[in-house]
């Protein structure tokens, strides 16, 4: 877990993954962040490179740690998540236009 302070100091320079449903990431998420549902990982984890750092965050911290778990299996090293989750976030956000 990164505190939000070192995630924002990195993020930009990884893939940073919104791990909630996509109905959660329209409403509000982190400024370029990709939408990768915890409940569509296992068909999808593939689509992250492994040479690149991977930043994670859910709505409160738990998803994104089950997530970052999930893909230390499948072989992923440099994994982070936003401790405290989206909630805690002031750094800059997007909402998706419906």
């Amino acid at each position: 877990m990164l505190s939000e302070e070192d995630f924002k100091a990195n993020y930009r320079k990884a893939q940073l993954i919104d791990v909630r449903e996509k109905g959660e990431f329209d409403s509000s998420h982190i400024l370029g962040a990709r939408n990768l549902p915890t409940t569509q990982l296992r068909n999808r984890y593939k689509e992250l490179r492994q040479d690149l750092p991977v930043y994670l965050y859910c709505e409160n911290g738990g998803r994104s740690s089950r997530t970052a778990l999930f893909l230390k299996k499948k072989g992923y090293t440099q994994l982070y998540a936003l401790e405290g989750g989206f909630k805690n976030w002031s750094g800059r956000v997007k909402s998706t236009k419906k």
